[in-house]
């Protein structure tokens, strides 16, 4: 474990440098994503001036499920795009062959080993957000509360990268994958509402076959009291089910890949 953090620490390093030498893009693609969340919030705004609610939900608490929006795309445009896309390049030009050989193992590697620094700005805009939705409603949440929130994020976490793990690992049979991100991200725009917005079969779908229920929805009732017991324990059931799945994916690809100098 130790060990694996200080790679880490050392990859995000050398990213961080690189990305340091171009600081205006930097500055410029920080305040981009400020932007784009303020446009976001604008959004809510105008929506929340014609109606006091949706789904249940006030104006704050949607802004909650904004600000978890916003944190979770930063991570997953921090994390995991630049990884994905390295890796369907390095399994279509032959260059994994590389990665297979590297004292370390190679799911690990090909997960993280890249990060576009930039995004981070969209985790801290979000948290921002957040805290500014709670002030707003004059809530501080209870410990047990709090513990669950920090729960459910470690769950989200989990089931994003499993979702990006699984289109990573599709690579290994097909030449073109990129276009998972893009149908990923589509039905992850619908995040950005509280889950109790959608109806029927359309909630069932985004709660447990694409859980996005579990990245925006359940953490920001965790924080505003709303969450049932039952939806925490269902998280973790279905975590450890698609991390499980998604690494013995990942080991069947492995087995199956017919390296550039097969």
């Amino acid at each position: 474990m130790l060990k694996h953090l200080k790679l880490l620490l050392v990859f995000w390093r050398f990213s961080v440098l690189k990305e340091m030498e171009y600081r205006v893009n930097f500055i410029t693609n920080g305040c981009m994503s400020i932007f784009w969340l303020v446009w976001g919030v604008l959004g809510a705004t105008i929506f929340f001036a014609h109606r006091a609610e949706i789904g249940g939900w006030t104006y704050y608490q949607v802004l909650i499920v904004l600000g978890l929006f916003s944190i979770f795309t930063g991570v997953m445009e921090a994390f995991f795009r630049p990884n994905i896309t390295q890796m369907i390049e390095q399994v279509r030009d032959g260059t994994f062959d590389f990665v297979l050989v590297k004292p370390v193992n190679a799911q690990f590697y090909s997960s993280f080993h890249s990060l576009t620094m930039w995004r981070i700005v969209d985790v801290f805009a979000g948290a921002a957000v957040i805290v500014y939705a709670l002030n707003a409603l004059g809530r501080v949440p209870a410990a047990s509360e709090f513990f669950a929130f920090v729960l459910l994020l470690l769950i989200a976490l989990i089931l994003v990268y499993c979702i990006w793990l699984a289109m990573m690992t599709m690579s290994f049979w097909f030449v073109k994958v990129d276009n998972l991100a893009e149908l990923f991200y589509s039905f992850y725009e619908a995040a950005r509402f509280p889950i109790t917005v959608y109806s029927g079969l359309l909630r069932g779908l985004l709660t447990f076959v694409i859980p996005i229920a579990f990245i925006t929805t359940f953490p920001a009732a965790a924080l505003i009291g709303l969450l049932d017991a039952n939806e925490l324990l269902i998280g973790l059931a279905l975590a450890a089910l698609l991390l499980f799945a998604t690494n013995r994916l990942w080991n069947f690809a492995i087995r199956s890949y017919a390296s550039a100098s097969s």
